[in-house]
């Protein structure tokens, strides 16, 4: 029986989770069809920060060179106390993922501008309705459908896909719609958010401050652009109600030394703090990402990149699914492996607050820990001493030509088993490597600096990177997802995970 689509995946919503899982499907040759309620871009920065996990994502899906003019290197973090004592700083290290920074700070309506028209150049694989207000979302054994209604004219829509993805945020109607629940708590204490221009420079205004207090902690943030932040929790007895105008708020920035010599308000808001998580994130063929998902407080930087990785996983295993590469049960990794990194970052969130109101010293978790995976589609154990979950570094290495670039350039776009100094399919048995054709792999041998290559499939680690990592962890092979995520190395078994 044939069945007819208007797309293979409906996306609903249309910020940056929406936006990069369209992108993620595109650039893996499936359709999209994206439904936003909103007629234009949201104008109000949220997101602060990417780190070089998320330009990674960038690269991997061909948008990283011009997101990168439109960001700026984050040189550190610090907090402070208002006496000028700086009780912890963070330098951020060089990063091993194929760009300098570690960190960048964004303004999130410019990179989410720059994300869209990267995502309209891909013609009609990508289809956005802008205006739509989605009203009901119905699945069955065969694809979804979904029903919207234009915001000005009144006129229903159905798309029907294949699969769906609620990208609808914090406040997600797909959410209830499939019966998904979210859990956790919302703060009582209400943070205003106080978007600036900057006039003038000022001493350390490109390291991310963290005021330490009990009473009034304060963010404050240098955003891309020229723009800059202030996040500044309101007391007991105050409301929104007592900042109505910018002039409100200069009091408040007022007390931290700013003057109208340096900022111009731009904008000002108001939120609390989350700490929630949907009970499950998939039911059947629809699946959450984003805040649809998970919701977390700001200190770590990680709500929208969260949701990003969300998109990005969730992407390029729903195109392989759909072009008929991967069985339907590869879907099933989606939440093993995502919802661990969500409450990794939820916790490191709710860490660096109690830092910020001086309720702890110190930090649980490490800010700059590497990108890993702690389940999912992976053969082997997981953790500190393991090779298996880790994202494998990015240097610029050799090809057999004399080609130099980027790891990933090289490598391509899917499934890579790399050896020490050999031939990788060596250590495999006739239905190991069957397992690994049958998901089209490549073999690469890694070739130390000093060494001649001896074919095609083979790359030359300049800088001994890669040959150090694994054998830093006892490996002599390792297999990498198209992700870049180790899914498997000699040290426990080579053979497709089950």
């Amino acid at each position: 029986m044939t069945h007819s689509y208007d797309a293979d995946v409906a996306i609903v919503g249309y910020g940056p989770t929406g936006v990069i899982a369209a992108l993620t499907l595109a650039s893996n040759g499936v359709s999209a069809v994206a439904l936003e309620r909103d007629r234009d871009l949201y104008t109000r920065a949220r997101a602060v920060t990417v780190d070089d996990w998320t330009m990674r994502i960038f690269q991997n899906i061909g948008i990283d060179e011009r997101i990168e003019k439109k960001i700026d290197p984050q040189r550190a973090l610090r907090w402070v106390t208002y006496d000028g004592t700086e009780i912890m700083r963070v330098d951020h290290p060089e990063s091993v993922m194929g760009r300098s920074a570690r960190a960048y700070n964004i303004y999130q309506p410019t990179m989410e501008a720059e994300l869209r028209e990267a995502a309209r150049e891909y013609g009609d694989r990508i289809t956005v309705h802008y205006g739509a207000e989605v009203t009901a979302v119905e699945q069955d054994t065969h694809g979804v459908t979904v029903t919207s209604t234009d915001t000005t004219t009144g006129k229903t829509r159905t798309v029907r896909a294949r699969y769906a993805i609620g990208a609808d945020g914090g406040s997600s109607a797909t959410r209830g719609r499939v019966g998904c629940t979210l859990l956790g708590d919302t703060g009582n204490v209400t943070w205003v958010v106080i978007d600036c221009r900057v006039k003038r420079w000022w001493p350390d205004r490109d390291v991310l401050t963290f005021w330490s207090d009990k009473e009034r902690p304060v963010v404050d943030i240098a955003l891309s652009a020229g723009n800059h932040r202030w996040e500044i929790p309101l007391k007991p007895d105050e409301t929104p109600e007592d900042y109505t105008t910018g002039a409100d708020v200069w009091p408040l920035l007022e007390a931290l030394g700013v003057t109208p010599d340096d900022v111009e308000i731009h904008q000002h808001a108001f939120y609390k703090h989350h700490v929630r998580m949907a009970d499950t994130w998939r039911r059947g063929r629809v699946f959450l990402a984003g805040d649809a998902a998970h919701l977390m407080p700001p200190w770590a930087g990680a709500g929208m990149q969260t949701g990003i990785r969300d998109a990005h996983d969730l992407g390029w295993k729903l195109a392989r699914v759909v072009k008929g590469e991967l069985p339907e049960s590869w879907l099933d990794t989606y939440e093993a492996e995502r919802r661990p990194n969500a409450t990794f970052y939820t916790d490191l969130a709710v860490d660096l607050g109690r830092v910020i109101k001086q309720e702890k010293t110190g930090m649980a978790s490490d800010l700059n820990a590497p990108p890993s995976l702690m389940g999912g589609w992976l053969r082997g154990p997981v953790g500190d001493s393991s090779i298996v979950g880790r994202m494998v570094p990015q240097p610029v290495v050799g090809d057999a030509r004399g080609r130099m670039t980027r790891l990933d350039d090289l490598l391509g776009h899917g499934f890579v088993l790399l050896g020490d100094d050999f031939d990788p399919a060596s250590l495999l048995t006739a239905g190991e490597k069957a397992g690994w054709d049958a998901l089209g792999a490549r073999y690469v041998a890694v070739r130390p600096r000093a060494a001649h290559t001896q074919g095609a499939d083979e790359l030359v680690d300049l800088d001994e990177v890669l040959l150090t990592w694994l054998r830093r962890y006892g490996a002599r092979a390792v297999a990498l997802r198209p992700d870049r995520f180790v899914a498997a190395a000699d040290t426990s078994g080579l053979a497709v995970p089950a």
